[in-house]
């Protein structure tokens, strides 16, 4: 599937498409729906600015907002979905840049909201709770936001601004997926066409050595004609959070980063700190043994995702995956397994690979609706990891939307994702179950590593710590090229792998490749989500049904605690170096065991 050429988003399989309507049935609908939002708008603004002075009318003004964010998330998923699946067709552009433009109106309109509930005495907003305990996550936030509001003139504007201030993203997206051509590369005398996507998702994990590294060789040299655009676009996102978190009163770029996450920053580097020093040894012996079973002459950057044992692979269609995804969820009980199972009649996912599509993996939930997942599918065992993860995220999404209101549904980012990458071990644990020998149990054990951990706890753990490098340039005053990008990434790629891993000519180049530096300080967050997964899962393989129920507890949750309290409701004391000193034992007994079952197998 991967070495073939993209279809157009028109010439693809429907019924392997997500389906719209469960948002609105047709377009007429869709436009009724903005119509009726901005009028509530406009009578939400006549109703309620100059006269939130009391509990009363701000819980009654809570319940009227609410409703306007339903509809908002609404009208933004049908909008930008379409462009995620297809962005070099105009059509969804101009439809996602009106609907941004739109919400920007909105939220210019809305934004004397939450600065006329600021300036309320905390004693009138403790009663909001009080009478309506739904909104105290809401609430929470208005507190603390009481020491960086700026004037609500300035809010206003910023809110105008909305659009441009989050245009860094968009011409990156449109950078990578619809400027970029990668043409083709040869091999042995024989074509093989690439794209962003399918080296991301098939050439990267090829089994011939080859084929892997002269696409990778071709991969870069396309990506590092456009480093300079890239890098000023970056430039521009970085710098524009710099000048609003200096606007907002902070000193550091990493607090005001991390203030909404409700996490300080010690936090913060202990994870990106503790696995940049722990685990990198134990993944360097790790690597190193996948090179000499594949006999490779070295292990170069290009190499890193290849498998264990490249001749043992499981091939899972999309309708196979069923099978191994309500297995594997089973642990979590029925309900739950029934609740992640209609995705597949409801077309909740969009499996296809097409021209023009988003790459890698996501999970969004428009309030009140199912969530939609976008992937594309190569038939690949990791498509499942990859399914499986966006379905943690789903699970949560529902559970949580239905235990609390849009203005509280959303957990911290320090906890995002957790619950997704909780999901990937019960897979492995599963295909552990299934194992019936060494060579299978090893697989189990290996596409642990690879899919769950390798891509959590290292590839983003390291856009973190790049990441990092990078706001301490800016915080300190300082520029940054592309040149500058690519001697930051080399160097936190040397640091991690060592002499165990040859940074080749491109590897430096990885920080193109990747969106999430246009979201804050969200790479690291997957590491932390996982070591909180990791603790959980060994929970349950040891108490059972106690620790269950704790976890869908915890996937209930939604923004009720700040992240540290959560995490205690699932059994998970993140204030202690204990959870992911823990995680990065149980990685280092897989690799030694995974080592044991090769000399076994040998034998």
């Amino acid at each position: 599937m991967g070495q073939e050429k993209l279809k157009n988003r028109a010439d693809v399989l429907e019924e392997l498409t997500w389906d719209l309507t469960a948002l609105y049935e047709t377009t007429e609908d869709f436009y009724k729906a903005i119509e009726e939002m901005k009028a509530a708008t406009d009578k939400f603004c006549s109703d309620y600015e100059e006269q939130l002075v009391n509990a009363a009318i701000i819980g009654l003004g809570l319940k009227d907002y609410e409703k306007i964010m339903q509809s908002a998330s609404l009208i933004n998923h049908y909008a930008f979905l379409p462009e995620a699946a297809d962005i070099t067709n105009p059509a969804n552009t101009e439809l996602s840049r009106f609907v941004n433009n739109l919400l920007a109106e909105i939220d210019t309109k809305l934004s004397f909201f939450d600065s006329e509930l600021i300036a309320n005495d905390s004693d009138i907003l403790q009663q909001v709770v009080q009478v309506e305990p739904s909104f105290a996550a809401y609430i929470r936030h208005i507190k603390e936001k009481k020491s960086i509001q700026l004037d609500p003139s300035v809010e206003k504007a910023l809110a105008q601004l909305g659009p441009v201030l989050n245009a860094p993203e968009s011409i990156y997206e449109q950078a990578r997926l619809a400027d970029m051509d990668f043409g083709s590369f040869t091999v042995d005398g024989k074509e093989y066409p690439l794209s962003f996507v399918s080296y991301e998702e098939y050439y990267m994990y090829h089994g011939d050595t080859a084929i892997r590294r002269a696409a990778f060789d071709k991969f870069s040299v396309v990506l590092a004609d456009y480093q300079n655009v890239v890098a000023e676009t970056y430039y521009t996102q970085v710098q524009k959070e710099k000048t609003l978190a200096t606007m907002r009163g902070f000193d550091s770029i990493f607090d005001y980063l991390l203030f909404d996450q409700e996490v300080d920053r010690g936090l913060y580097n202990r994870q990106i700190d503790t696995i940049m020093n722990n685990l990198a040894p134990i993944m360097q012996k790790y690597i190193t043994h996948v090179k000499e079973e594949n006999k490779l002459d070295k292990m170069t950057y290009a190499d890193l995702k290849i498998d264990l044992d490249s001749t043992y692979s499981l091939n899972v269609t999309v309708e196979e995956s069923k099978e191994l995804v309500a297995e594997a969820l089973s642990v979590l009980g029925q309900d739950y397994v029934d609740l992640i199972l209609k995705s597949y009649p409801e077309r909740w996912v969009d499996f296809v690979q097409n021209k023009g599509k988003s790459t890698g993996g996501f999970c969004t939930n428009p309030y009140g609706k199912h969530p939609y997942v976008l992937m594309s599918w190569t038939n690949q065992l990791s498509d499942v990891y990859t399914l499986i993860h966006e379905f943690g995220h789903a699970g949560q999404a529902i559970l949580s939307a239905g235990a609390n209101s849009i203005l509280g549904e959303e957990p911290s980012l320090y906890l995002i994702e957790a619950p997704s990458t909780f999901n990937e071990l019960l897979l492995t644990d599963l295909l552990k179950r299934k194992s019936t020998d060494a060579r299978k149990e090893r697989f189990a054990l290996t596409n642990m590593l690879t899919n769950t951990y390798f891509h959590n706890f290292i590839t983003h753990l390291l856009e973190a710590a790049y990441q990092r490098d990078v706001y301490q340039l800016v915080d300190a005053g300082k520029s940054f090229d592309a040149a500058k990008l690519s001697e930051i990434k080399k160097a936190v790629l040397t640091k991690f792998w060592g002499d165990a891993v040859e940074i080749n000519p491109g590897a430096e180049l990885t920080w193109m490749r990747q969106s999430h530096y246009y979201m804050g300080l969200y790479s690291y967050t997957y590491s932390a989500g996982l070591t909180i997964a990791t603790q959980a899962f060994l929970r349950i393989k040891k108490e059972g049904q106690p620790a269950i129920r704790e976890w869908l507890e915890f996937l209930a949750l939604g923004d009720q605690y700040e992240p540290a309290k959560a995490a205690l409701v699932a059994g998970v004391d993140i204030t202690t170096t204990k959870p992911l000193d823990d995680t990065i034992n149980y990685l280092a007994s897989s690799v030694d065991r995974i080592i044991a079952l090769s000399k076994e197998i040998k034998r």
